[in-house]
């Protein structure tokens, strides 16, 4: 698996642990290899067409919400969390209409007339039931983990949540994906079991394992009924089935279309959605050649990022301005220069290793790339490319003098800070780049204390110049996924943190 979103700022040194409590769902005979119908037969809704989904990746964890299979619950909009998130990544009521802090307690008011699709009456027993299974999972919810919650009732429809240290990200924390409610009835002593237990638009009936499932309007929802009758989900990893699914009309969505297979489709069928996730060239700062901060200037200013943009992801990606790209839309809006850098010394043939890894298809085109241009300013280049699980712990114990890593920002609190610090502060478990900077430091440490909104958010940027201030990261660029529509498609939803896909103003004409 790939670099995940990091942990929260007292994250352990646990990564790679992706696999979650185990849950087993209703299971069904195969599919023979095409979608079901997209008729109205199976459909709670009487009338309304279903929608045909091809997914990237089968379930690794039977659908437990407790893995990184509860972003399948929320993108087809069956499972439910207490707060959403905006586009500014700021809290909004979900199933939780309000809530406020009073020192390390946060109190949370509960959506009245919410049911489960069982028919049971969602209360505060239920959150408190879904909450405390999730910080008591081995592991954790990525969200959760250096975090220590007590979840109680306080009444039918207030939870109260009280954590060890002050924690300004609670709201946010609650909005992942890995802490929906469930019902009852979906815990057992071992495994967490979603079907036919959420509060969404739509009820999972059927999973066939790593093959397909099958979803029905909810007819009772809180929020109205869908403008779809079902989803039908097929799992198809290779992306070139996935895209040749869609020219063919066997399916209506498709998840992550290759960017080597987007020019055969035609341009109202795709749309390029910014990602959460910077490719960044991490410098060793604590040993090597780019200890010196005048090397770490030089190599910046040899990186011609737009040339890797045009040529490796054939313009399907944005040149970095910073460590934070479009996905968030503050980001750009709050940035100034970068300034007080150190000036770039002469390379005079400095011999430098260059490690990636093979698992996202571009990074090694990166790595030859960046190697000429180095090459070019006077560095000695030599690239390590291996599979990421056999490099990651390399990299880290900074074996290399310069890494180039796709990571993931803001996908489970929609908060970069967790990031920025687990990356670039002294202490960070994932600094790769080995800085240890006091100035850094303060700034991420400011960040982090500061109560979610704009002051957080001006913090957040202060931090990012810090770090961009030392060159010992290098962003080159974001990424973007690529989402297929059918054109008789409607209101599909481009989400760039992949928790939304099919809501409920979606629908097939």
């Amino acid at each position: 698996m790939l670099p995940p979103a990091p942990a929260p700022r007292r994250a352990s040194s646990r990564r790679g642990l992706l696999a979650a409590v185990s849950a087993t769902v209703v299971a069904a005979p195969a599919l023979s290899g095409c979608f079901a119908s997209s008729a109205t037969s199976g459909s709670a809704g009487g009338g309304d067409k279903r929608i045909r989904v091809a997914m990237m990746q089968p379930p690794r964890s039977g659908l437990s919400p407790l893995s990184d299979d509860a972003f399948k619950l929320s993108r087809w909009s069956t499972a439910e969390t207490l707060v959403r998130l905006d586009a500014d990544g700021d809290a909004r009521p979900m199933l939780a209409t309000k809530w406020r802090q009073n020192g390390r307690t946060w109190t949370f008011d509960l959506r009245e007339g919410v049911t489960f699709h069982d028919g049971t009456k969602l209360t505060s027993a239920d959150v408190v039931r879904s909450l405390q299974r999730a910080a008591g999972a081995a592991p954790k919810p990525r969200i959760l983990d250096g975090v220590e919650m007590d979840v109680a009732a306080d009444g039918a429809h207030t939870v109260r949540i009280t954590t060890d240290d002050v924690d300004p990200l609670v709201p946010q924390r609650l909005s992942s994906p890995q802490l929906s409610i469930l019902a009852a009835k979906a815990y057992g002593k071992k495994a967490v079991n979603p079907a036919g237990a959420g509060t969404g638009p739509f009820v999972l009936t059927e999973s066939g394992g790593t093959s397909y499932a099958t979803l029905d309007q909810y007819e009772d929802y809180w929020g109205g009924r869908a403008k779809a009758g079902g989803i039908d989900v097929k799992y198809i990893p290779d992306g070139t089935a996935r895209a040749a699914a869609l020219r063919s009309g066997e399916a209506d969505i498709v998840e992550a279309i290759p960017v080597a297979q987007a020019s055969l489709l035609d341009e109202n069928q795709i749309t390029e959605v910014p990602m959460p996730r910077t490719n960044t060239l991490y410098l060793n700062a604590e040993s090597g050649p780019f200890r010196k901060a005048g090397l770490r200037a030089a190599a910046r200013e040899a990186i011609d990022a737009r040339s890797i943009v045009k040529g490796v992801y054939e313009g399907r990606a944005d040149v970095a301005k910073g460590l934070l790209g479009p996905a968030l839309p503050w980001a750009d809006t709050l940035r100034a220069e970068v300034t007080g850098r150190a000036r770039a010394a002469d390379p005079d043939g400095a011999q430098i290793t260059i490690g990636t890894f093979t698992d996202r298809a571009e990074l090694p085109e990166v790595a030859a790339v960046l190697q000429q241009q180095l090459q070019k300013a006077g560095f000695t280049v030599k690239l390590e490319i291996r599979e990421y699980a056999n490099i990651e712990a390399d990299a880290l114990e900074g074996k290399f003098d310069a890494f180039i890593l796709s990571r993931a920002t803001i996908l489970d609190s929609g908060d970069p800070a967790a990031y920025l610090y687990s990356d670039f502060a002294s202490d960070g478990s994932f600094n790769i780049a080995r800085l240890a900077d006091a100035g850094v430091d303060t700034a991420l440490d400011k960040a982090s204390g500061t109560p979610a909104g704009d002051k957080r958010r001006h913090g957040i940027i202060d931090a990012e110049a810090a770090v961009l201030k030392t060159d010992a990261a290098i962003p080159l660029l974001h990424e973007r996924v690529i989402q297929g529509d059918a054109t008789n498609v409607v209101g599909s939803v481009k989400d760039p943190r992949e928790r939304e896909l099919i809501g409920l103003d979606t629908y097939v004409k």
